[in-house]
């Protein structure tokens, strides 16, 4: 017989293996060496410390027994298996509580959730039903995974969002399409205006503001980032959902600026008609002759004045900025190249009406111009505005850029988790409805390997989303700024795979405008540029890792 101690420090675990193994193996002869009508040799049990009895790969087990030596081969599996027992009491306790505490690894993550339990049932995504919290929020330490551990009052707002989604917004797609691709695309549409008036009717409205940012619920819902991730994935279902709501970008990032920086003047020119959904905004930073990414880059001027501002320079992208309800633009530029580098920039609230703003023409994405607000190449030519128009005042530009947008990265990476969640449905629904080669599509390999590796790739996806939302609840953003760098890097790609692959499974009709996964795929694809491109958050969130202790 021959015992074994396996041990691994890190883990404080160890386990007792007794393994019998050949006469010529192990060089033990006689009645320990078990033989069956095989003649292979077997390798008893590994007991562990949490008093479970695992057969190892040789196991021994009835049905495998044809000899006349199975009923003694069980007897002796039993006595070996006592055996190990008492020696673990006797002697394995105690070499384990004099064992000095192994330190453990430092991890990136600031705070863990405690372990839920799911259920799922073939062909939907459901979860185990879980406790109601007792207050008007789920508690700062739980990570809600699901729609159903949100607390009564606001899953009852997720099934009110669900409820108008399937009554208007879906019905309405067809119609939005079409004036999407008419001649007037670049007039509101009458009914996007009609189902907002609808949505603030059924106190839809404005629910991206986080509870941290508005805890005394004067401009929004009041929802936290965990509470609205769920919302916005919802949302995230249509193209067009996010606008009906006043949830959409990029005035939501752009409110939130005001909410957090903007003074009560600021607030009571700007933000209101926001917040109401009578106008819009944009948010000018890219510009074509630099390398945006890095926002330290920016050229554009603004040069003091007088009692006023010039702004000089010139910028691309700017989305929202065609569209004819814009009325702010929140430029950012240097105001002292020679400050330190963090330092040089500032933001200024322009009104879309002042002389020198001139619009040079609309870009496309992939061949679509997303009217009416688009996204425009835009020239700055002496544009003069008011001292008051600065934002929390000079060399403050670098911060409040990195403040507003990591809410709103949130935000993008819960719709594109609601495009994969649709992508994958109309996947799944087309390949029921095709045959090809005799029989139907969903019985062929490659496309059930396809809808399993989506479905693994969205939940992977939506829980680190969760996670990084929950840390922001908990923590803050700036604590958070890992789990944001993730998320930045994983969501836009994962949509882009899984929109890829309903894509394929529909054949042309996929890249038509007949379905909303040409869309789908165009705005996942650029927002793993708008978000900051994949290089630059893999970079961030390696120099992270480098820093934590191993």
């Amino acid at each position: 017989m021959c015992i074994r101690r396996l041990f691994r420090s890190s883990h404080l675990q160890w386990a007792w293996r007794a393994a019998f193994l050949k006469h010529k193996q192990c060089g033990h002869q006689g009645p320990w060496r078990w033989t069956h009508s095989g003649g292979g040799p077997y390798r008893a049990v590994i007991f562990d410390m949490g008093g479970v009895l695992i057969p190892s790969p040789g196991k021994v087990a009835a049905g495998q027994a044809s000899s006349a030596t199975a009923e003694q081969s069980g007897k002796m599996t039993e006595f070996i298996s006592n055996l190990a027992w008492e020696f673990a009491v006797k002697e394995g306790f105690r070499i384990f509580k004099e064992m000095p505490a192994a330190k453990p690894l430092t991890r990136s993550y600031h705070t863990w959730a405690g372990p839920r339990s799911l259920s799922s049932t073939p062909g939907t995504r459901s979860y185990t039903p879980l406790p109601e919290p007792s207050s008007a929020h789920a508690p700062k330490g739980a990570l809600v995974i699901s729609p159903e551990g949100l607390s009564p009052p606001v899953r009852e707002l997720y099934q009110r969002l669900e409820r108008f989604m399937d009554q208007y917004v879906y019905p309405a797609e067809p119609e939005l399409q079409r004036h999407q691709a008419s001649a007037e695309r670049w007039t509101p549409s009458p009914l996007v205006e009609d189902l907002k008036e609808k949505a603030k009717a059924k106190g839809l409205w404005n629910l991206f503001l986080p509870l941290e940012a508005d805890p005394e619920r004067k401009y929004g819902a009041g929802l936290t980032n965990v509470e609205y991730a769920h919302l916005c994935e919802l949302m995230g279902m249509s193209l067009y959902a996010p606008e009906m709501f006043n949830c959409s970008a990029p005035d939501t990032g752009n409110m939130e600026l005001l909410v957090r920086y903007g003074t009560e003047e600021q607030k009571a020119r700007w933000l209101t008609p926001l917040l109401e959904g009578k106008a819009r905004s944009c948010f000018a930073m890219t510009e074509p002759q630099v390398a945006s990414s890095d926002a330290t880059n920016i050229e554009s001027s603004i040069r003091e004045e007088g009692d006023c501002y010039v702004i000089n320079g010139h910028k691309w992208w700017i989305t929202g900025i065609l569209d004819p309800r814009c009325q702010l633009c929140v430029f950012m530029g240097k105001t002292d190249p020679q400050a330190p580098r963090h330092q040089q920039q500032s933001i200024l609230l322009v009104p879309m009406d002042t002389p020198g703003i001139k619009v040079i023409r609309p870009l496309t994405v992939y061949g679509l111009d997303d009217a009416p607000g688009g996204h425009g190449e835009v020239v700055f030519e002496q544009v003069r505005v008011p001292k008051d128009s600065m934002v929390l005042g000079p060399g403050r530009g670098f911060e409040i850029a990195q403040g507003r947008l990591g809410p709103g990265r949130i935000h993008h990476c819960m719709r594109l988790i609601g495009h994969s969640e649709r992508a994958l449905a109309l996947m799944k629904a087309r390949v029921k409805s095709r045959v090809a080669f005799g029989k139907p599509l969903v019985e062929q390999g490659t496309v059930l390997a396809d809808i399993a590796q989506s479905r693994v790739e969205i939940e992977q996806a939506r829980l680190l989303v969760l996670k990084a939302a929950h840390l922001m609840d908990v923590v803050g953003n700036k604590a958070a700024a890992l789990d944001i760098a993730m998320i930045k890097m994983v969501a836009p790609s994962m949509a882009y795979r899984v929109i890829d692959r309903a894509v394929q499974a529909f054949g042309a009709a996929g890249l038509s405008g007949d379905y909303p996964l040409a869309q789908f795929f165009s705005w996942a694809r650029a927002l793993r540029f708008a978000d900051g491109p994949d290089e630059v958050h893999r970079a961030a969130v390696a120099k992270m890792e480098l820093k934590n202790r191993i």
